[in-house]
């Protein structure tokens, strides 16, 4: 049954029997083809490789493949490559797991610590429903349109964009009803299953998820994760401030399109709906007076902020040389910062008595994505080695060979983004990153290119997994309500996908990240 209690239709009792048995299948099948294959390249020789680098790769063929078929959790995968690298003699134990103790993953430790926090106090809902409320967006169907993507998307730059769906999907579904109980008041039935504006409504609800993401490094896992690689692989460090701005342009652009997109494909048919405004106001009146935990959180979310951008406003100021920016960056790097926010908040009392904590221990477990942080680090680690066996830059020579020997940075770029982005509609965007990044970083530097551009590209295009429903989480979980036909999602994942590719992503790493790094 859905929220509204509407029986859901045959067809798609068989769509979800058929999507279980393509899941299954591609279980099983990955789950033997991944050891074959690694067996075969391993057996085959390969000129131009070390022992070393030839093992590597065999390993490597064998966790790509079960990163993208899952026949066990991505996680557990992320486990498998080290292990095996250890086991076969690739590395030593301490080089082949130290990458599970890179700065970066405290980095996104300390921004879930804080994200948990804003959820279990209620501050993600006060900013979500204090946006949905503002006196401009009313009842008219499109700024109520545009007001659930804004909040979707500026909660989910700072909060995992899952939360942030789930969060927001309630809202959208009780405004559909308003929409379905306002037209049958005047003797108008219609089916929210078919109505255009239930799928427009639930898709902006998903796609501004993953398109708020995009915003800070923390905002999304493929952020952090090619922040990581050219910091370890390229030796170049990318700042929090550097980031959020060439990711508020792309963020500020991809919504546009999207917006144009969607209203454009999926129109509303009323000039307003009534009883949204009294359903807004219900929701706001429910979050009662402020608390002091939800004080709190945003007083240690806000010093985390200005911890992270103090870096960008020194260099601005005084220069990218300046020593009060290399004291400042050695005393506070983005990782310090992230657990100075997050531990402020197992300090602060939360009542007046002392007796609570703004945060607790089972409350923080409860919100790191320990998945997460274990693919972040086992991606790292297997790039690591890839690029200490010399593996990544055979594998970028090949790559640069097969684009012509010469190719032009546009297309270079063009190649990687939109590689990482078809990944990414098969398998989890972390897990895309990880199996792109290395390789793109390495071939931009057998090439002869700067790798930052080209990083940045991979991380924006993973996060444009906009196609199908096991491309995210939250397109699963607006599909999940029935009013999203699989041949919209894919039609409309399409047009934004590649649209955002070649007019938005492209031209950002290529001019306005080269422009800030001189």
């Amino acid at each position: 049954m859905t929220e509204n209690n509407q029986k859901v239709p045959v067809e798609e009792h068989k769509n979800s029997e058929q999507e279980s048995r393509f899941e299954h299948g591609r279980h099983i099948t990955g789950g033997f083809l991944g050891p074959l294959l690694a067996i075969l390249i391993w057996l085959i020789p390969i000129e131009g490789l070390t022992p070393e680098a030839h093992k590597l790769l065999s390993i490597v063929v064998l966790v790509a493949i079960w990163w993208i078929t899952e026949p066990v959790p991505i996680p557990v995968t992320s486990l498998v490559g080290p292990t095996l690298c250890v086991v076969f003699g690739v590395v030593k134990m301490k080089e082949a797991f130290a990458a599970f103790a890179n700065p970066m993953i405290f980095l996104f430790m300390g921004g879930f610590i804080i994200a948990k926090a804003m959820t279990v106090n209620g501050l993600d809902k006060r900013i979500a429903y204090g946006i949905m409320s503002m006196k401009w967006v009313g009842d008219s169907p499109r700024r109520i349109f545009l007001a659930i993507g804004l909040a979707c998307m500026l909660c989910s730059g700072w909060i995992s964009n899952t939360a942030t769906a789930a969060m927001m999907f309630p809202i959208a579904l009780g405004l559909l009803e308003a929409i379905r109980e306002m037209m049958a008041h005047k003797g108008k039935i219609i089916n929210l299953h078919t109505y255009k504006y239930a799928t427009g409504l639930m898709l902006m609800t998903a796609y501004a998820c993953s398109i708020g993401g995009v915003l800070t490094p923390i905002g999304t896992p493929p952020n952090i994760i090619m922040i990581g690689f050219l910091d370890q692989l390229a030796n170049t460090h990318i700042s929090f401030f550097s980031w959020m701005i060439w990711g508020f342009v792309a963020m500020v652009c991809y919504f546009i399109i999207t917006y144009i997109v969607l209203t454009r494909m999926f129109p509303a048919d009323i000039k307003r709906i009534e009883g949204a405004q009294e359903l807004i106001a219900e929701k706001v009146r429910g979050l009662g007076k402020w608390t002091l935990a939800q004080k709190n959180t945003l007083f240690a979310f806000l010093v985390a902020v200005v911890l992270w951008v103090t870096p960008g406003i020194i260099s601005l100021c005084d220069g990218t040389d300046s020593e009060l920016l290399k004291a400042y960056n050695s005393i506070l790097p983005e990782a310090a910062v992230a657990m100075i926010g997050a531990l402020l908040l197992f300090f602060l009392p939360a009542d007046k008595k002392f007796k609570n904590k703004t945060l607790t221990w089972r409350e923080a477990l409860a919100g790191i994505e320990w998945g997460t942080l274990l693919l972040f680090g086992g991606g790292l680690a297997m790039g690591g080695m890839m690029y200490s066996t010399g593996l990544s830059a055979w594998i970028g020579q090949l790559i640069i060979e097969s684009l012509g020997g010469n190719p032009s940075e546009y297309v270079f770029v063009a190649v990687f983004c939109v590689m990482a982005l078809l990944l990414s509609e098969l398998t989890s965007h972390t897990a895309a990153t990880n199996m792109i990044g290395p390789l793109a970083i390495g071939a931009a530097l057998s090439a002869g290119f700067n790798p930052v551009p080209v990083a940045v590209g991979v991380a924006l295009s993973s996060s444009l997994g906009f196609m199908l429903p096991v491309s995210t989480p939250p397109n699963a979980i607006v599909y999940s309500s029935g009013y999203v036909p699989i041949t919209k999602m894919i039609k409309t994942g399409v047009y934004i996908d590649f649209i955002g590719i070649f007019c938005i992503t492209i031209p950002i790493v290529l001019y306005l990240v080269n422009l800030i790094l001189g």
